[in-house]
């Protein structure tokens, strides 16, 4: 699978703190091995400067790393560099929603709660258009076709020759919630209740009467598992959006804590093929 350019960075810098501290180097001795100051080493493993390919082999061989991890590290560090695709269409994503395309895209597994509409993944463009119609101000016709355009992109994750495993916890509301019309849910649900039979996706309602703790239904988050090649540690993040806003949270308490949680809502949905049922029953009653 070809990484986009972000992940290939946080995977390195993941790497490279991984190894520092196995290695038992302080930051300000790996600092002095780069001619550096302490705050470029802080930089590089929290990701948020890129690495040139030659500080990448001098520390490797600071931290001890064998030749087939060292080549591992420099190809991280070549595609570090590339620029994202943020212009045309997808200039529409907000800088902190980014990051979360490109997760997106790499990832291996995907786990959803949603507690009041579809999934982006998930929707019509129907369902699309009049979800996003009159939530931009000024209202351009052209942005908004812009805004389709882009989530319609995110869901070719489904045509990937690596597909990866989807999973969804859906709040009751998000199938009864009127977006645009009787007609625009029922063509909605029933392409729901389509993507809930393939191999790699799987959808649960969670109704109303589910016998679970109300305030953790309130919770809406996505987990993702993105796979790492040859010796570098994988990355699981939890992504939690707010109005205008979001966190990507990786510390394994957090990422544990919000997978616990998962386990929950999932135990208290209905199963698969009950939900399918279920939201063709619903489907039924709007006509």
């Amino acid at each position: 699978m070809v990484m986009t350019p972000t992940v290939r960075r946080l995977l390195l810098s993941n790497e490279l703190t991984r190894l520092r501290e196995r290695a038992g180097v302080d930051p300000e001795k790996a600092a002095q091995h780069l001619g550096c100051r302490t705050s470029k080493i802080s930089r590089i493993e929290l990701a948020q400067s890129s690495i040139q390919a030659g500080d990448v082999k001098l520390l490797g061989e600071l931290y001890g790393a064998d030749a087939d991890h060292a080549e591992v590290l420099l190809d991280l560090a070549r595609g570090q560099n590339q620029r994202g695709r943020w212009t045309g269409y997808r200039a529409v994503y907000p800088d902190w929603f980014r990051l979360f395309v490109e997760l997106e895209r790499d990832a291996a597994a995907l786990k959803s709660v949603e507690v009041e509409v579809i999934p982006g993944l998930l929707q019509t463009e129907n369902y699309i258009q009049a979800l996003l119609e009159g939530s931009q101000p000024g209202g351009r016709e052209d942005n908004l076709e812009s805004r389709v355009l882009a989530r319609k992109e995110r869901q070719s994750v489904f045509t990937r020759q690596d597909r990866p495993q989807l999973s969804f916890v859906l709040s009751e509301s998000c199938v009864r919630r009127n977006i645009g019309g009787p007609e625009v849910m029922r063509e909605q649900l029933s392409h729901l209740a389509d993507m809930a039979r393939r191999r790699n996706v799987q959808i649960q309602i969670l109704p109303f009467n589910a016998r679970t703790y109300a305030g953790q239904v309130a919770y809406r988050f996505t987990l993702l598992n993105i796979p790492a090649s040859g010796v570098t540690a994988p990355l699981d993040f939890v992504y939690v959006e707010s109005h205008d806003d979001a966190q990507y949270l990786d510390a394994h308490d957090a990422v544990t804590s919000y997978g616990s949680l998962w386990g929950r809502l999932q135990a208290a949905a209905l199963g698969p093929v009950e939900s399918r049922e279920f939201i063709a029953e619903v489907a039924e009653q709007m006509r």
